[in-house]
């Protein structure tokens, strides 16, 4: 095995404070979710169907999309079902295949805490930073997301 390329200073900075944000960050949005009876998976969810032509999306591709394994996709849908946010609906060209589709009460759902959570959003990250450090900011991770989708 060859010498490790430690942190240099700058790097290891840079690295814990991506660590600490993405932690506190996620942390309060989830948080702040639960007021409504979601968490932000749930949320994350209905954000792809409520955004998905007809309101509805193949598990498989809902599971990428929000970098989940279909394992857990599935469970996670089956509380969004028992809570009537979401329904299964078999895939009439794939036997094999399972759409998840926004309820109508999953839409009143996303109608009634979009605002609330998009103030959120807003006030613990987007207001904190100006229009160049958030082009700065996606600039630095497109190439970190797009290796990680490649290898995942």
């Amino acid at each position: 095995m060859s010498t490790p390329r430690w942190l240099t200073t700058t790097e290891q900075r840079a690295w814990r404070a991506h660590l600490a944000v993405h932690k506190l960050l996620s942390h309060r949005l989830d948080r702040e979710l639960q007021e409504f009876g979601l968490s932000l998976n749930d949320y994350e969810i209905l954000v792809n169907l409520s955004e998905s032509p007809g309101k509805r999306m193949r598990m498989s591709d809902l599971a990428d999309a929000t970098i989940q394994s279909r394992s857990r996709l599935s469970h996670q849908v089956s509380r969004m079902e028992a809570a009537g946010l979401v329904a299964r609906e078999d895939c009439a060209d794939d036997r094999r295949g399972t759409f998840a589709v926004l309820t109508d009460e999953g839409w009143e759902t996303m109608q009634r805490v979009a605002p609330h959570h998009v103030a959120s959003v807003r006030d613990h990250f987007v207001d904190l930073l100006t229009d160049d450090q958030l082009e700065a900011l996606e600039r630095a991770y497109t190439p970190i997301l797009e290796h990680l989708k490649s290898i995942r």
